[in-house]
């Protein structure tokens, strides 16, 4: 049975997306079954694998009840998507009437959860609606952080927000992990902060750190995991390294 991993953070711009891409496709290589589920209207995350548009269904046609997750889903050389479109930008507001509308993703991921090792949601820039429907469909948050100041700031909201999920909707959920990205150890600023969140989180923080790598920011345009793009980059190296990190937990837990 799959472990569900929320891969969130309200802030923008922290390498969500990029992480939740080679991650996915980071433990396809590795030989698990991976879904990935975008349910960020920007779809970074479906166009990080080629996907561009969703061909016939999305993520907001199985929120809205008008597709399964096996009729949207969409197979990669990698691992499989679940895509989004444009219209889940107002998914918001239409769900907002919607009876049980915080477990709509819940109900139906369960319904393929078999079939995979890992689904990994890849969630957008807010604590929104759509954000809270990854919180009660994962076992896990998986946390990709900048080290900059304002970074700790967001971490309490989402720790915060979490609570609230834990205490009335997903009494299971926990961290998986905090991860350090576009890290440059060559600052100070970036070694405080990211000591202060070892302090705070200890070993939930991995211990595989993402550095700033152009490479890693070239490969979307090019609709490919880093993997795919420059193997022997410092960004697949430490992405894989990340991989082995969640695979070797998991698979002893």
């Amino acid at each position: 049975m799959a472990k569900i991993i929320a891969v969130t953070n309200q802030k923008g711009g922290v390498g969500k997306t990029t992480s939740a891409v080679n991650i996915s496709a980071g433990l396809a290589i590795m030989g698990r079954k991976v879904l990935l589920v975008d349910i960020d209207p920007q779809g970074n995350s479906s166009s990080g694998f080629g996907v561009e548009a969703a061909p016939n269904k999305s993520v907001y046609d199985v929120l809205m009840g008008n597709a399964t997750v096996k009729e949207a889903r969409v197979r990669t050389k990698w691992c499989d998507v679940l895509p989004t479109d444009n219209n889940l930008a107002g998914a918001e507001i239409e769900l907002v009437a919607t009876e049980g509308r915080e477990y709509i993703l819940k109900n139906a991921l369960d319904k393929v959860r078999d079939e995979y090792d890992y689904i990994f949601i890849d969630c957008p820039p807010s604590l929104a609606l759509l954000t809270l429907n990854a919180l009660v469909a994962c076992d896990t948050v998986l946390v990709p952080m900048q080290c900059e100041y304002y970074a700790l700031e967001g971490l309490s909201q989402l720790t915060h927000t979490i609570r609230t999920v834990k205490r009335s909707m997903n009494r299971n959920i926990d961290f998986e992990g905090i991860l350090l990205t576009m890290y440059d150890g060559r600052t100070n600023l970036t070694i405080q902060v990211a000591e202060e969140i070892k302090k705070f989180f200890g070993p939930k923080v991995y211990k595989t750190v993402i550095p700033r790598n152009v490479r890693l920011s070239e490969a979307p345009s090019h609709g490919l995991p880093i993997f795919a793009y420059d193997r022997l980059s410092r960004g697949a190296e430490s992405y894989g390294n990340v991989c082995k990190e969640i695979d070797e937990k998991n698979r002893r837990g």
